[in-house]
């Protein structure tokens, strides 16, 4: 087995294990916020370790190439997306559970709103 197979099996793996990690999170944590922090996290760290396993598969090609730059726009993309919803959310009106002692952003909006 050359190094390259056993580096893409490690990436792709641990890719694999941080979506896992991502869809636990989505189902036990108690409310959109701290959800969509979870699956914004592991899904863009779980997709770029799988983009660079198929890096490593590939080898130097065109197509790494390609794999690279999809792996910068998901870096740049998913937690811009994320802060969007999350943004939305709760200019919409969704609560934070109870348990979270701090909000900073009502600061915020009760200063743009005067």
């Amino acid at each position: 087995m050359s190094v390259s197979s056993i580096l893409s099996t490690i990436f792709l793996l641990t890719g694999a294990f941080f979506f896992i990690v991502g869809s636990i999170g989505l189902n036990r944590l108690p409310d959109v916020y701290t959800r969509l922090h979870a699956t914004t996290k592991c899904d863009t760290l779980g997709q770029a370790l799988a983009l660079l396993g198929v890096i490593f598969y590939e080898g130097a090609t065109f197509t790494s190439v390609k794999v690279l730059l999809i792996i910068i726009f998901v870096l740049i993309a998913n937690p811009t997306a994320a802060h969007a919803l999350a943004k939305g959310a709760y200019m919409y009106g969704v609560k934070p559970c109870e348990i979270t002692s701090l909000d900073m952003y009502k600061e915020k909006v009760k200063r743009r709103s005067k």
